[in-house]
């Protein structure tokens, strides 16, 4: 983790190369607190008639909570196993009047099923969480579409571990509750 007071934007080549060198924290999935959170989105369109690019380019979070760089929109490609990601959270959620914190994930799995769409990520050495997370767009048996966030996490930071019943968690909910609106919307655009 790394805390700025500008937007760190122009330099998340740098930022980047960094995070690719950490390590993936070491976590037991069992020690740490599962959630998952729903959202429908209502549409008429199959998954597979859905505009899901923004999912795959990583703008689930609205850009006042978090801007990032992918490693694979870097280079120019498609999302791999192993691809890094530098995450700029803001803190208070604003762009402009918040302390700017840099963070590192690493894609672990891309869900391409027929039924299924996303991907999920562990956090790197520094984050201020510890654990996995997964985004994921279904369709279910009965054609109803959602939107899905699956973490399995835990503060990891001192300072988060220290706040976390009246700060960290729930500031992740705000974030989540966000995120989930935000997917709604972008699926929801083209009905």
């Amino acid at each position: 983790m790394k805390v700025y007071l500008t937007d760190q934007k122009k330099h998340f080549e740098k930022h980047l190369a960094f995070f690719k060198e950490k390590a993936i924290i070491v976590y037991d999935q069992k020690r740490l607190i599962e959630k998952s959170t729903v959202i429908d989105i209502v549409t008429k369109k199959r998954l597979t008639e859905l505009p899901i690019n923004f999912l795959f380019d990583y703008n689930i979070f609205p850009d006042y909570i978090m801007t990032a760089l992918c490693q694979w929109k870097s280079e120019k490609r498609n999302m791999c196993v192993g691809d890094t990601i530098v995450q700029q959270a803001f803190l208070p959620p604003t762009r402009y009047f918040s302390h700017k914190i840099l963070m590192g994930v690493r894609i672990n799995n891309i869900i391409n099923e027929s039924k299924r769409l996303g991907f999920s990520y562990e956090t790197l050495e520094g984050h201020i969480e510890q654990g996995v997370s997964t985004f994921m767009i279904e369709e279910l048996e009965e054609g109803k579409i959602i939107f899905k966030i699956h973490t399995f996490s835990k503060p990891q930071h001192i300072l988060a571990k220290l706040v976390s019943r009246i700060f960290s968690v729930p500031y992740q909910v705000f974030c989540t509750n966000q995120a989930l609106k935000n997917a709604k919307k972008q699926l929801e655009k083209y009905n």
